[in-house]
């Protein structure tokens, strides 16, 4: 069994524009995303940046895709995950949840979110 080394990335804020209505594109909306990254490390103690990956790099994917909006959160949770796996091709799993904090839903208080689990051969 291989050792497995988790990088999260937690509560990360966005205002967007996605959404299938017409004023979510225009008015937008708060966002925030949960991530977390697993692979198996090159060495049994990692010293070096080089030797891992960066989360700053994980957070540039995210915010590249929150960027361009688009209907579904579907679409966002597996876009982000599959940037993450093309970049990063050791990562054996991405989990990815995008949290829309006011859907436009009559008497609806609260938010809806859609997570994605990608498994990949590391």
């Amino acid at each position: 069994m291989s050792n497995l080394l988790t990088i999260t990335l937690n509560n990360v804020r966005f205002r967007a524009y996605h959404g299938l209505h017409p004023e979510e594109r225009q008015k937008g909306n708060d966002f925030v995303v949960n991530m977390q990254v697993n692979y198996v490390p090159k060495s049994a103690i990692i010293s070096s940046l080089e030797d891992t990956i960066d989360y700053a790099d994980l957070f540039a994917i995210i915010n590249t895709t929150m960027q361009r909006p688009v209907d579904l959160l579907e679409t966002l949770v597996q876009t982000i995950a599959n940037g993450v796996h093309q970049q990063f091709p050791q990562v054996t799993e991405v989990v990815v949840s995008v949290e829309k904090l006011n859907p436009p839903i009559d008497k609806f208080s609260g938010s809806a979110a859609v997570s994605f689990r990608g498994t990949y051969q590391g």
